[in-house]
């Protein structure tokens, strides 16, 4: 991985390294993956019922609701899955920050319901609350860690990094 290097060698671990294999990560991880989970067991069972029960213009709010929930999980889960890819070694941070392009997470979530919204099942209304904090958590925790990607990318792209990173190890200097 640019930027960094294997636990072994006695160079520095980045703090994006570290976090993605920290508790706090771990946690973030499997309650996004939770919720990946209880929301399409939900749509998939008892959301379809309750969808089928709705009038219009209530039904095309659940229908609306309903994508932007399984859209915004998607794309969470995704960021997830390539934070503990790059931690587990299964990509390189390169091969990550390629990935990590086409997910669209906004600047900030923030609700942006419909007028419709707090007509609806009171389950759909919850997971979509869950998955908009859960989304203003990555948000933060991708703009702290962003920043890290793009420092570790241009320090990769100087010819001496790797020397100096490997002195800095060596004399336990933490200065250029």
């Amino acid at each position: 991985m640019a930027g960094t290097s294997s636990k072994g060698d006695g160079v520095t671990l980045s703090f994006c390294a570290k976090f993605a294999q920290s508790d706090q990560f771990r946690t973030v991880f499997r309650e996004g993956m939770e919720l990946v989970e209880a929301a399409a067991t939900y749509l998939d069972g008892d959301g379809r019922k309750e969808a089928r029960r709705l009038e219009p213009p209530r039904s095309l709010a659940y229908a609306t609701e309903s994508m932007r929930l399984t859209t915004r999980l998607m794309q969470l889960a995704s960021w997830l899955l390539i934070r503990r890819a790059v931690s587990e070694g299964e990509l390189t941070l390169e091969q990550a920050l390629e990935e990590q392009r086409k997910i669209k997470l906004p600047a900030k979530a923030g609700l942006q319901h419909n007028r419709e919204f707090e007509a609806l099942p009171p389950r759909l209304r919850d997971l979509v609350e869950q998955s908009i904090k859960l989304q203003d958590r990555v948000i933060r925790l991708d703009q702290m860690l962003g920043l890290e990607l793009a420092a570790e990318t241009d320090k990769a792209d100087h010819p001496l990094e790797t020397q100096m990173s490997r002195l800095r190890a060596a004399f336990g200097a933490q200065a250029e």
